[in-house]
């Protein structure tokens, strides 16, 4: 037990299985799998999470029948021939001391099935249209539902002959089981339909199908939304009532809650919800499933750190934590908070680009902060150089930082120089944005990092040749970032046109009529029209893409997609900027090519891409120093690829020296 959080870290004992602390990894999907099975890459991830300390191990949705299967590397779970497979798994999580559990999960009518590049068939309770992916189900015979029953249950003995510790049945997020307790999504006739006893039928049987299969020693647990928070979604007493109901049968050992769906663009922000929603905000919706069951109950939602945890758990919300994502972003997050080291925990900032993100974009999971999550195979461990080397680095953004840290692991003696006032490069504006502030934890998690290494960091420092040679290091790592791309704008050198990093920075102040120019598409443009609505001004915002927010991470885009309605920001898609005069802004519709004038603008917001710095590159050009550039002075993009830079391509130049000797 721990004297800082005593009852995360008391254990939790669930039909004979003592957990070892509260802290729970929920199933996520990783992109990890090989050909539907745990590999190397996977069973590493998950070997590290347990190395960490976490308790208990959720391993990601598994499909059981032919019925739910997607070209996606999701887990399967469907022949024998993959027992040997996860019995590697969960020896690896066993091994490290925590317990794993396999999920279960059909996905229904929220799937689009691909198959060789077509749709495939979808099933579902009844054909009732789905919002998100726009897929119209055809309704499962009867016997297609005896059929999932008998094939859950051939999972679970699996998961078991494997050596799991138990299973978990999904029925959250509008998924199958959820589509069928669900009133407006389940209209059948049969004994599946009707009453709420029917309704739950196919859940109940496949309980008792899985502990049929399983026998009375392993862990039966259920996955359930709380409340989907969603027009015709599964409601809170419909749910209150089943859990009430399958804990008073003994069907379930466990209830872990969430809320949201996967079937409706908003609710399905719930599903990884990002920084702009509160911590531990599903913990009240724990709290009255917990009035109503016998069991333990599980709480997910933006607990992000174990002093959250500690008060939910204090406040009686739940029994079991879920920190998926601070697990994501710092496996050795259990440990160092048992052992009194919370000030290292590198804490998850909700931003979502590089886990569920790259789930998304079809990529394997990782963190913007630790690259390592997701390549610990290729990554793990840390080099150590052959001969101690003075290292000069310019620019403590996030790749600076990073790079310093990496190369002072490696044994070298670190200079990192930086020419403001403060480290943090970019992240320091994009915490100023509305909703925005956690992004700054990243800097804070860095410079955490940084005094735990022996890195010489000078503020106002701008390194130069002659700084340079006055130092005289046996290796350069620029990292200057990046500039603003001065865009092509008639009337761009009138006064009301105004940069926003400028904007930001306090450098500029906008008229009461604004007009935000997003180039870029992403959080940005957003967060400046936000904050300038809410200071009182007229805000239009001009997207030179498809929607607001194109290039953000689904569930955050839609989360903002939300706040501009409520807002009420007139947003203009297709928008190519072309000019600006006194009074007017002038854009050519991106698609047709046809002008589009808006009248009555004071200020033009101008959020346009970046190049690189590249200016101390062009100055050390003859120098005769061994240099590399990382971040954006190499080419402008996210902090998640500049952090990658100072860990993975300084790892690489400093063992390139090493080499030459």
């Amino acid at each position: 037990m721990s004297a800082s959080y005593p009852r995360l870290f008391s254990p939790l004992t669930i039909r004979g299985h003592e957990i070892r602390n509260r802290i729970l990894s929920t199933g996520h999907q990783t992109y990890l799998a090989q050909a539907g099975l745990p590999g190397e890459d996977f069973i590493a991830y998950h070997a590290a999470r347990a190395r960490g300390g976490v308790g208990l191990i959720v391993t990601e949705a598994a499909r059981f029948h032919s019925s739910s299967m997607t070209q996606s590397p999701d887990l399967v779970i469907v022949s024998d021939d993959a027992i040997g497979h996860y019995a590697r798994l969960a020896s690896a999580v066993h091994e490290h001391g925590a317990r794993i559990i396999g999920q279960l999960s059909h996905a229904g009518r929220v799937s689009r099935r691909m198959q060789n590049g077509m749709r495939g068939v979808v099933f579902a309770p009844s054909s009732v249209p789905e919002n998100r992916f726009h897929t119209v189900p055809r309704e499962m015979p009867t016997e297609m539902v005896t059929e999932i029953v008998a094939a859950l249950a051939e999972g679970a003995r699996r998961y078991i002959e494997a050596g799991y510790d138990g299973v978990e049945l999904m029925a959250s997020h509008g998924l199958l089981f959820a589509q069928f307790l669900n009133p407006a999504s389940n209209l059948r006739k049969d004994c599946y339909g009707g009453s709420l006893e029917n309704r739950m039928r196919a859940l109940r049987e496949s309980l008792i199908a899985a502990r049929s299969a399983i026998g009375a020693g392993p862990m039966i647990g259920l996955r359930i939304s709380a409340d989907e928070l969603d027009e015709g979604g599964l409601d809170q007493a419909t749910v209150l009532e089943a859990c009430r109901d399958l804990s008073a049968a003994g069907l379930v050992d466990y209830v872990n809650t969430t809320v949201g769906t996967m079937a409706a663009l908003g609710a399905s922000v719930h599903v990884v919800p990002p920084m702009e929603i509160a911590p531990a905000y599903v913990a009240e919706h724990s709290r009255r499933i917990r009035a109503v069951v016998t069991v333990p109950v599980f709480v997910a939602g933006r607990i992000n750190q174990p002093q959250i945890a500690e008060e939910v758990l204090a406040a009686g919300q739940a029994d079991m934590c879920a920190m998926t994502r601070a697990l994501i972003t710092d496996p050795e997050m259990p440990n160092k908070a048992h052992s009194g080291r919370s000030d290292d925990i590198r804490a998850c900032i909700g931003c979502n680009q590089a886990c569920i993100g790259h789930f998304h974009a079809g990529q394997s999971i990782s963190c913007i902060q630790n690259p390592i999550t997701g390549r610990e195979v290729r990554l793990a461990g840390i080099p150590q150089s052959s001969q101690k080397r003075k290292i000069l680095i310019a620019g403590a953004g996030p790749a600076g930082m990073k790079a310093a840290i990496t190369a002072a692991q490696m044994g070298h003696k670190v200079i990192l120089a930086e020419a403001g006032p403060q480290a943090g490069g970019q992240a320091l504006l994009a915490q100023l944005l509305p909703e925005r502030a956690e992004f700054g934890g990243l800097v804070t998690n860095l410079l955490a990092e940084l005094a735990g290494h022996d890195v010489d960091l000078r503020l106002n420092t701008r390194v130069s040749a002659e700084l340079a040679a006055r130092i005289a290091p046996d290796a350069l790592i620029l990292a200057t970032g990046s500039k603003p791309v001065e865009t092509p704008v008639e009337g761009r050198d009138s006064g009301n046109v105004i940069e926003a990093c400028d904007l930001l920075a306090g450098r500029a102040r906008p008229g009461a009529r604004v007009v935000v120019a997003d180039w870029r598409c992403d959080w940005i443009g957003i967060g400046i029209a936000v904050l300038l609505q809410r200071a009182g001004h007229h805000v239009r915002l001009a997207v030179n893409g498809i929607a607001a927010g194109q290039n953000l991470q689904q569930y955050v885009r839609d989360h903002w997609a939300g706040r501009l309605h409520e807002a009420g920001i007139e947003v203009i898609p297709y928008a190519r900027l072309f000019g600006i005069d006194d009074d007017n802004a002038y854009f050519l519709h991106g698609a047709s090519g046809q002008p589009t004038i808006m009248e009555g603008v004071d200020s033009l917001i101008l959020c346009s891409g970046r190049a690189p710095d590249a200016a101390l590159e062009q100055e050390l050009g003859g120098c005769g120093l061994p240099f590399i550039t990382i971040g954006d002075c190499t080419i402008a993009r996210s902090a998640e690829e500049a952090i990658y830079d100072g860990l993975v391509e300084v790892r690489g130049f400093l063992d390139a020296l090493d080499q030459k000797g």
